[in-house]
């Protein structure tokens, strides 16, 4: 910004401030005011004498429509300054209806638009000599429809005869009828609007049992908005939800297939168990078909005292083999005679 004041101090000061009222005493330039032809004001001309186009309407309810009208009016010509006449309240009643916004909000409306470098207060509703004279007009800016009113068939006709008219393009679309039109259709959804922000039944100009009617639609409308965001806060919850269900349930299967995977890995047909469990058996069956001796250096097994054996008797003694023939049965037999003898 401060390289700006330093480069262009009178484009800031255009920027910064709202456009001046046009004087009651004539147009002051600088430079001689000679008549301009459209070819030499789109040439360009000298910074001194810059191209003076005069733009008028209502603008009643300002809009985009208005600015693009004086964007392009101020766009004409190279070097163009922008004067734009407002009509009065009692002239735009007379001629063209109640207005929205009076004179006064209208002309501020005008002075705060980039575009504009002077604004004529009550101006007139047909441009006469005189008053073209006295603000030093060069061209007229208007949209090319016939503009029919105050009795005649088009209020520019003159103007357009004398080579000072240059149209303009409407925005389509878009227009103060329009916006009007809107705030009619929907009247019962504006009154309501205003009643909830604090506007009483007489500013709206409403009737007694309009006022309960709107209030009550009121409070249903709040009651509906209520349920839509507990509808929307329940619809999120049970997204959430359906969300960590899937994740658990994919979880869930992973771990499935995980386990079902190690259970085949140990216990199938090709399992780790069954060739552990093929080895023992086999081991087993070894050991049983062919035991190990006790080791060679195993301590020899004593008898306590209390299971000491007692002495041997004949009859745990081994038996004789069987005599073979008559000479060794009486040798045998006289030599247990001798035993019994000696035990008596």
């Amino acid at each position: 910004m401060e390289e700006l004041e330093h480069t262009c101090p009178q484009l800031v000061t255009v920027l910064t401030e709202p456009a001046i009222f046009a004087k009651d005493t004539s147009c002051e330039c600088r430079a001689p005011h000679e008549k301009l032809s459209i070819a030499q004001a789109r040439r360009g001309t000298p910074m001194d004498r810059p191209v003076r186009v005069y733009a008028d309407g209502i603008f009643d309810l300002f809009h985009s429509g208005h600015a693009r009208a004086l964007m392009q009016a101020k766009n004409l010509f190279p070097n163009a300054y922008l004067i734009v006449g407002v009509c009065s309240d009692e002239l735009t009643h007379k001629y063209k209806g109640f207005t929205v916004m009076t004179e006064d909000e209208r002309y501020e409306a005008l002075r705060h638009c980039r575009y504009v470098d002077e604004v004529v207060r009550d101006a007139p509703w047909t441009l006469t000599q005189d008053f073209l004279e006295k603000h030093q007009i060069d061209f007229v800016a208007h949209d090319d429809i016939p503009y029919s009113s105050a009795g005649t068939e088009d209020v520019y006709k003159h103007i357009k005869e004398a080579g000072m008219f240059v149209p303009t393009q409407r925005t389509e679309g878009i227009s103060t009828s329009d916006l009007i039109t809107r705030i009619v259709r929907d009247y019962d959804l504006y009154a309501r609007r205003n009643l909830q922000r604090g506007y009483t039944a007489k500013e709206l100009n409403v009737s007694f049992i309009n006022e309960k009617k709107y209030r009550l639609q009121n409070q249903v409308d709040r009651m509906k908005e209520k349920v839509k965001t507990v509808e929307e806060k329940s619809k999120h919850f049970v997204y959430r939800v359906e969300e960590k269900s899937h994740d658990l349930i994919q979880k869930w299967e992973e771990k499935s297939r995980e386990f079902i995977g190690n259970f085949l890995e140990l216990f199938g047909p090709d399992g780790t168990w069954k060739q552990v469990f093929s080895e023992r058996s086999g081991r087993m069956i070894s050991y049983a078909m062919s035991p190990r001796g006790s080791p060679s250096n195993s301590p020899p097994r004593q008898l306590s005292p209390s299971r000491s054996l007692s002495p041997p008797s004949r009859w745990s003694q081994p038996r004789p083999a069987s005599p073979s023939s008559p000479k060794e049965a009486s040798a045998s037999f006289s030599s247990m005679s001798e035993e019994d003898e000696n035990e008596k």
